[in-house]
């Protein structure tokens, strides 16, 4: 199998914040897979529950190191990066996978009009979207000012794109996926000052077969839902083909820039 981290200094460690199912999970295989590869640290709110890292865990033992992380909790993502910096030191890659659209428990559902906004649900939206991934940056880029290369991908979403937005709607989704690109935006601005050699890049992966997407896939053109592990692959290979040059910038699943 053709590596996904040729471009990076191997052995390369990463970091999968929302690795638990969906998007996350599928890169969290592809990256054990990866012969280039020598741990990744894959997180999640209980990452022990989920079968999926429990089979990998089977299959690649101490190569995956699982960590409880709720990003909406600092002092959590904090302990999670002392863990990281104690076990490995450094880290070559972090993908800020977790997304947030709808919560059926929360009666949570993307707005189709004003009349629908909920401070409760847009606050989370926040939290979850935006801040969580910033705060995640905020604890591990220290870890990744190595001199070597090394990549932050925050997995955004082509309706958070204001001047792509043409049917309205999605507030809080939106909204929040716009603000993390402004983060992702801002903090490859600051650490390009510090470490030129760690880029900061917003991905789109386009319609993923994932629980986030299901309800939501009725109208989407045949060839382009994409299956886990084919969309895990291509996100991959994007950052792998990126340079100095493209820091800063937001990509989707084909490598083609995305305007903001």
């Amino acid at each position: 199998m053709e590596s996904v981290v040729e471009s990076f200094e191997q052995p390369v460690v990463a970091f999968v914040q929302g690795a638990s199912r969906g998007i996350g999970l599928g890169l969290t295989e592809l990256l054990l897979r990866d012969e280039g590869v020598a741990r990744v640290w894959a997180s999640s709110r209980s990452p022990h529950r989920s079968d999926g890292l429990s089979r990998l865990r089977a299959e690649f033992g101490e190569r995956l190191e699982r960590v409880a992380m709720d990003v909406t909790d600092e002092a959590a993502i904090a302990e999670a990066a002392r863990r990281v910096k104690d076990g490995s030191g450094e880290l070559d890659l972090l993908l800020n996978v977790t997304g947030l659209l709808h919560d059926e428990r929360l009666g949570m559902r993307p707005e189709k009009s004003l009349r629908d906004l909920d401070m409760t649900h847009m606050r989370r939206s926040f939290e979850v979207n935006a801040i969580g991934p910033a705060l995640v940056i905020k604890h591990l880029h220290g870890l990744m000012r190595h001199g070597r290369r090394a990549v932050i991908a925050n997995l955004s979403a082509r309706v958070g794109s204001i001047g792509d937005n043409r049917l309205g709607g999605w507030y809080g989704y939106r909204a929040s996926k716009a603000a993390q690109n402004q983060i992702t935006r801002t903090a490859s601005i600051e650490l390009a000052r510090r470490a030129p050699e760690l880029l900061c890049v917003a991905l789109h992966p386009g319609t993923v077969d994932t629980g986030l997407s299901e309800p939501f896939q009725q109208g989407v053109p045949e060839g382009k839902l994409f299956e886990v592990e084919r969309a895990a692959r291509q996100l991959l290979e994007v950052l792998d083909g990126l340079g100095p040059e493209h820091t800063g910038s937001f990509f989707d699943w084909a490598g083609e820039p995305v305007e903001w």
